[in-house]
């Protein structure tokens, strides 16, 4: 009997895990770099890339994404971190609206490496990595608080009160 109940909690908690998002699994991902990327030799590879949004431009056939590089954590959303490798581009077919892929939404991409894009961050010449992307995953906004991420209003009520609703207490 206590082999059951234990089996059957490891079930519930292996199922209440985070998982990656279905567009997101799959793989295997080459492992390259933004400068390693820049190669012939890397042309092709199947990556999974992900960061914040800098410029989102639509064309006739395919919107590009200009994107500051962040790593990705276990789910495949880019990590909050000044620490970046550069920045990609990544096209996909089809329109994206500026209005929704805006500056600084997280998004993840998979697609393959194409050729390299040239382009200006202000004056400086840059050469992008570009991602020919077959998804284009985008993050729901996160949502912030004096108190933390998940529950900002756990303790809105001063101590030792924060557990009583907001009228006075008869005493």
């Amino acid at each position: 009997m206590q082999r059951l109940i234990l089996l059957c909690a490891i079930c519930l908690l292996s199922m209440a895990c985070a998982t990656t998002p279905p567009p997101l699994a799959g793989g295997p991902f080459a492992d390259f770099d933004h400068h390693a990327a820049l190669g012939d030799e890397a042309r092709g590879a199947r990556v999974r890339w992900g960061g914040t949004i800098v410029v989102t431009t639509p064309d006739e056939q395919e919107t590009c994404l200009e994107i500051i590089d962040h790593p990705l954590d276990r789910l495949g959303r880019p990590r909050q971190t000044d620490q970046t490798a550069g920045r990609f581009m990544a096209c996909a077919p089809g329109f994206f609206d500026p209005g929704v892929y805006r500056l600084g939404r997280e998004v993840t991409v998979v697609g393959v490496l194409g050729e390299p894009r040239t382009g200006k961050i202000g004056d400086h010449t840059y050469q992008y990595p570009q991602v020919l992307a077959e998804t284009v995953y985008l993050w729901p906004e996160r949502i912030e608080d004096a108190w933390g991420p998940y529950y900002p209003d756990l303790f809105w009520y001063p101590y030792p009160y924060w557990y009583y609703p907001p009228y006075y207490h008869r005493w």
